[in-house]
């Protein structure tokens, strides 16, 4: 089930109905994280969450939240819609209901979330192979995790994003390969292949990047493992 970013606006404004759908959606993102399953759901709950409170907070919502994903005639239509809700009192003592409600339920379900992130967060074991480089914003990342004796290989590079008010670094990663590591194949020689065979950076940094458990990979385990690796880049 998906939220539109105006979800609480959306239809006829009645705290029941609104009540029903809101938890509709929590059950199924719950659903989700009970089976370790975070992303992409836990970036969206945060998002609908940061939406609400700054509508709770400075009725600016339109203008300082959503200009991210509406385009200017949505808010064209929105800032209408807007105004005549804060013209009748009833619709904003509902909405207000709906607001308050909705946060309530959904930092609750953020936790639970927030909870597995800091688990796994906490378990991933993140080194270096070999010699680092003095330039570390492109390389490799050699993951394995659970009882598997495959690494998976990624090419990762980091990114640089501004906004008006900070500066803040992101990580692109690309499957590569899949190697086996044993006693005769180790991390060292894993990266000694990986070199030879692409060429693409002579003298790359690379992590190994290990976790003891099997969790989903894609859903959990990888988008941690970037957040985890940027920040120890700038450590």
């Amino acid at each position: 089930m998906i939220l539109s970013e105006t979800w609480f606006i959306e239809g006829f404004i009645d705290f029941e109905l609104q009540k029903y759908r809101l938890l509709a959606y929590l059950k199924e993102v719950k659903g989700y994280f009970n089976e370790t399953r975070l992303y992409p759901q836990l970036s969206d709950i945060v998002f609908h969450y940061n939406n609400l409170v700054a509508f709770k907070e400075n009725k600016r919502f339109l203008q300082d939240q959503f200009p991210r994903r509406l385009d200017q005639i949505d808010l064209k239509n929105l800032e209408v819609v807007y105004e005549r809700m804060l013209a009748d009192s009833e619709i904003m003592q509902e909405l207000e209901q709906i607001i308050a409600f909705a946060i309530d339920e959904m930092k609750a379900t953020i936790t639970q979330g927030a909870e597995i992130f800091e688990f796994v967060e906490k378990k991933i074991c993140i080194e270096p192979v070999g010699i680092m480089p003095l330039y570390k914003d492109e390389g490799y990342v050699f993951l394995r995790y659970g009882d598997f004796g495959e690494v998976r290989i990624y090419s990762y590079t980091i990114t640089l994003f501004e906004n008006r008010n900070s500066r803040f670094r992101g990580i692109k990663m690309a499957y590569m390969d899949i190697r086996t590591k044993n006693l005769s194949n180790t991390y060292e020689q894993i990266k000694i292949d990986i070199i030879r065979s692409y060429r693409m950076l002579p003298n790359p940094a690379v992590f190994k990047v290990e976790f003891p458990l099997t969790v989903p990979l894609n859903e959990t385990l990888l988008p941690i493992a970037k957040r985890a690796l940027v920040k120890q880049l700038a450590a």
